[in-house]
């Protein structure tokens, strides 16, 4: 039941609402002190170690310089170098000729014959003379019954309607329990809790910024390395202008005006047109469809599909083959196969000791050496060397003609055409040599002798 009252403007707030009416204040539950720790700044007594992990691991070692390799001196090859590749070396051009199309022409003019001809099907596969099969279907036995059909189906049968069960809920009644024994508000933290004192927080002091007594250097490594060498200015590639000393007109004549004159047109010739005469006979309007094809005793043709009859009384049968044959079994639910537990949980409480915890034994760190070569410090004034690889080894030559671009070769001479059309060459001096050596034979096979193929 709540309390209703007029509104009305006053200074004093309203002290009774819904939550207060249904939830009063017990004075039996007195609340509880607030364990957290007054905000007191609690110095420690233990002075802070300035040392840390960097600082004791890593210390300061001596840096020393660089030291730059210095590469061996390159000394040319006296050697010239052989521009010959393998593929100017082993594949040689050769000729090539377009190919004629396989493909024969289109005749122009068709043949207007009509062509008689048998097939391979017809000739080959005939058809047999054999009675038609008959066909293995089931025979059909199925009559219908006789009797009305009530309706029913399986699932009414066999599940029958229930009524509904009244539950009793066993929900203990909702009733405020009044006591008044004071609650205990001891925990484990109001017990094990100690407040320490914190100490005052030490701040070091920022010391004074000192600035180095040695001026700047404004040598940078690219200053210091490279220097610019001295060489000759680039040279212009541009020809000189030429001016024209002749005071003479321009000529407004071009070759294309030149070489390329107007023929002369012939004038057209044209023809008269004929003069239209329309036919004095009147047009036959008659197709060549309902001149020859004409249907004196025509008639639209019959339907030969049987007329559907429609059962217009009569209880509809819905029973079907499936519904008579396939019956609701009475079945059971299986329960599940659980399998036996054969996991059979420790007695003794765990110790949480872990494997690193057991075996692992520190050791004091061990400061490797540095194998890093010293700096030899910045280079002097050395002049970049202006010679490559490329131009000292490299000596130009001749470029030749190519021997297979010549109708006849010089140095060789014809032998044979091959099955695929190419004609075979041989040098002179191998011609001769087999000539006067009696086993002509085995020089065939020598691997040094060079034979030249053309395409044809």
């Amino acid at each position: 039941m709540a309390l209703t009252k007029i509104y009305d403007t006053t200074e004093k707030p309203c002290l009774l609402s819904e939550y207060t009416e249904n939830y009063p204040l017990y004075h039996s539950y007195l609340p509880r002190d607030s364990f957290k720790p007054k905000r007191e700044y609690q110095k420690g007594s233990i002075p802070m170690e300035g040392m840390t992990t960097s600082r004791r691991d890593f210390g300061p070692h001596k840096v020393l310089p660089v030291k730059i390799h210095q590469p061996d001196r390159f000394i040319p090859s006296e050697e010239n170098m052989d521009l010959l590749t393998t593929y100017k070396q082993d594949y040689n051009p050769y000729r090539v000729h377009r190919v004629d199309p396989i493909k024969p022409r289109d005749s122009k003019y068709p043949c207007g014959d009509k062509i008689e001809c048998l097939p391979t099907y017809k000739a080959d596969y005939l058809p047999w003379n054999q009675p038609r099969r008959e066909l293995l279907r089931p025979v059909h036995n199925y009559r219908p019954a006789s009797t009305r059909f009530d309706s029913r189906t399986t699932h009414q049968d066999d599940y029958s309607i229930k009524g509904l069960v009244n539950t009793v809920s066993c929900k203990p009644p909702a009733m405020p329990k009044l006591c008044n024994i004071p609650l205990e508000d001891l925990t484990n933290y109001k017990m094990a809790y100690v407040a320490h004192p914190l100490e005052k927080r030490f701040v070091y002091e920022a010391k004074k910024f000192r600035p180095c007594e040695i001026p700047f250097e404004n040598l940078t490594t690219h200053k210091q390395s490279y220097r610019g060498l001295m060489g000759e200015p680039a040279k212009s590639l541009k020809p000189p202008a030429r001016t024209c000393g002749q005071d003479l007109p321009f000529s407004n004549t071009t070759e294309f005006r030149d070489k390329y004159q107007a023929w002369p047109t012939p004038q057209m010739f044209s023809k008269a047109p004929i003069l239209y005469v329309p036919p004095e006979e009147k047009m036959d309007l008659l197709t060549t469809v309902q001149a020859h094809y004409t249907y004196p005793k025509g008639a639209p043709a019959k339907s030969y599909r049987p007329v559907h009859c429609v059962k217009k009384g009569g209880h509809f049968e819905s029973s079907t083959t499936t519904k008579d044959d396939y019956k609701r079994w009475a079945s059971r639910r299986t329960g599940p196969i659980k399998p036996i537990p054969q996991l059979n949980l420790p007695i003794e409480p765990l110790d949480c000791l872990t494997t690193t915890r057991a075996h692992y034994v520190p050791h004091p760190p061990i400061s490797t050496k540095s194998c890093k070569p010293p700096w030899s410090g910045p280079r002097g004034n050395i002049p970049v060397e202006g010679q490559t690889t490329y131009t000292i080894s490299f000596t130009p030559k001749d470029i030749g003609r190519c021997l297979a671009s010549y109708s006849e070769p010089p140095g060789y001479i014809f032998e044979e055409t091959d099955a695929l059309g190419h004609r075979i060459y041989r040098p002179i001096s191998q011609t001769v040599s087999r000539r006067n050596s009696p086993f002509s034979a085995g020089d065939s096979e020598k691997p040094n002798q060079q034979e030249l193929a053309v395409s044809a």
